[in-house]
């Protein structure tokens, strides 16, 4: 179905010239050097499953892609343990490929996952501000390798060579950098790191990567929401069991939309493969089964980790305060493999079987809450667009259409039940529904992940699709407010509703990347 490397689930994209794969640092710099004598556009990606934000679409026509996914290596790995929880990584690397080496090497270590398919890079996801389950991923990256659009490489913090007569590593040997490389993540002086996220002023080869100890007792909490008139009452509840520490992860609290949209497949392949139905019949016992499991509109899902007493003392405090505002469920492996074998047998029972349907689906979003990168949602869409066949990895290569609209919110219960209601209001005015989650990522910030689906084979849908979103970012901005991350395609609106400041950004452009061959376009002006 794709003819354009750069075609995407977004239903937009732009035409490209070729593409390039480096290997090493040293091929970035040799493209960098010749792409700027060429006067050739470079737009690089990571491992290119920017799902509903672009993938690996340029934002100008006419760029050569610059395909990371070969650059690969966790170049400390034989130094990483419990005391030295940093891994220095390329952008190939993914959720899978680290979680795995951790797994083999350093199983007490974990990481800050997010929901997308397990092959997604690591680093390019943290370069564009996405959200972890167990915070805002930016917060875990330092120290950066950095060819920029001069072809010269630079390092933040205090990554770089130990001997400071060079400015890069010669190539094929081992790299020497001093104590502090990896462990302060200041360095001396003003602090750059922030350029080279969400920004275009040069190519990312490497950076550190906080680990995680993993804590001695991990469990998942399930909120649901008994009114859904209180939401604006829950989300400020929810924010002070954040600021409180009651809650250790991003809370996630998701629509009625969302939540089933989670769980459909996986509760369709079970009625399938353990209750022998057809898909027809199955698919029409996963809806009821939903209608009796989750019947409300709004669900949180957070986890509580600590010691075995912080855990119980934590959980009794939530259960107090949520009293008569949500159902509270606690879940933890044990728990939910108990619950499993116990309703497995029971299958023969409508009841058994619609809850055993939706343990079995609910496993890999557990296993989310407490580190483990699942595929489990790419495959809900995989399922839900007939394209089953296909690897997470492949989406692209479906017909499922995908575009985020993602604000940053103020952390005001009332202000965001509001604006939630009016965003539904012109979604349904377009024919769509939202998929909503809202994030407390941190004690002071709330984002919103916000989705709309359509069938990218049809013209009229994506068309349709791309309006109404913005018509969604119009009232956004109507009320003050803006996303905290762009589509390739929004991203002459994002320049041109604030001037000034895209100004100040194109002549930081200008020192880094003065043949603006990076990305042009990119969280920038174009020109």
């Amino acid at each position: 179905m794709i003819d354009n490397p750069a075609d995407n689930v977004t239903g937009s994209s732009q035409p490209v010239t070729g593409i390039d794969t480096p290997a090493s640092v040293q091929d970035v710099v040799r493209l960098v050097r010749a792409a700027r004598t060429a006067g050739t556009p470079l737009y690089p990606f990571s491992t290119g499953l920017n799902f509903g934000y672009g993938g690996k679409s340029p934002v100008l026509p006419g760029c050569r892609l610059v395909d990371l996914s070969r650059m690969n290596r966790i170049l400390n790995a034989d130094q990483i343990s419990l005391d030295n929880p940093v891994a220095v990584i390329e952008p190939g690397v993914t959720q899978a490929q680290l979680h795995e080496f951790l797994q083999r090497h350093c199983p007490e270590l974990g990481f800050n996952v997010t929901g997308s398919a397990r092959t997604t890079s690591i680093l390019g996801n943290a370069l564009d501000r996405g959200v972890g389950y167990f915070g805002p991923r930016r917060e875990d990256v330092f120290g950066l390798e950095v060819v920029c659009g001069t072809g010269e490489i630079i390092y933040t913090g205090f990554r770089g060579p130990r001997d400071k007569t060079v400015c890069e590593f010669p190539p094929d040997h081992p790299r020497d950098e001093g104590p502090l490389a990896h462990s302060h993540p200041y360095g001396l002086g003003p602090m750059v790191d922030g350029l080279f996220f969400q920004g275009n002023f040069g190519i990312v080869t490497s950076a550190c990567f906080r680990l995680v100890p993993k804590p001695p007792c991990q469990v998942a909490l399930s909120l649901a929401l008994r009114d859904e008139a209180d939401l604006g009452v829950f989300i400020d509840a929810l924010a002070r069991l954040k600021r409180d520490n009651l809650i250790t992860s991003v809370t996630h609290i998701g629509n009625q939309a969302r939540s089933h949209a989670s769980l459909m497949s996986g509760m369709v392949a079970y009625f399938e493969s353990a209750c022998g139905f057809a898909p027809a019949r199955a698919r029409a016992e996963a809806e009821q089964a939903l209608r009796l499991i989750a019947p409300g509109e709004w669900t949180s899902l957070g986890a509580v980790t600590g010691t075995r007493a912080q855990v119980r003392a934590c959980l009794d405090e939530v259960k107090r305060r949520m009293r008569g505002l949500a159902r509270v469920k606690v879940m933890h492996t044990e728990l939910i493999e108990r619950a499993y074998k116990l309703t497995h047998a029971l299958r023969f029972l409508r009841f058994g079987r619609a809850n055993a349907a939706a343990l079995a689906a609910i496993r890999p979003l557990h296993n989310l809450a407490i580190g483990v990168p699942t595929d489990a949602a790419i495959d809900n869409l995989l399922w839900r667009f007939g394209a089953d066949g296909l690897t997470a990895g492949e989406l692209d290569k479906s017909r499922c259409g995908l575009v985020f609209i993602n604000p940053a919110l103020p952390l005001d219960g009332q202000l965001v039940r509001r604006i939630i209601a009016a965003l539904k209001d012109i979604a349904r005015s377009y024919g769509h529904e939202l998929y909503i989650t809202v994030n407390i990522e941190t004690a002071t910030s709330l984002v919103a992940v916000i989705n709309l689906l359509f069938d990218r084979e049809v013209d009229a849908e994506v068309e349709k699709a791309h309006a109404c979103a913005r018509a969604l970012l119009a009232h956004l901005r109507a009320e003050g407010l803006e996303v905290y991350r762009a589509r390739a395609d929004m991203m002459a609106e994002i320049v041109a509703h604030d001037p000034a400041k895209w100004e100040v950004v194109r002549r930081l452009k200008q020192t880094f990347d003065p043949a603006n061959i990076i990305a042009p376009g990119r969280y920038n002006r174009p020109d």
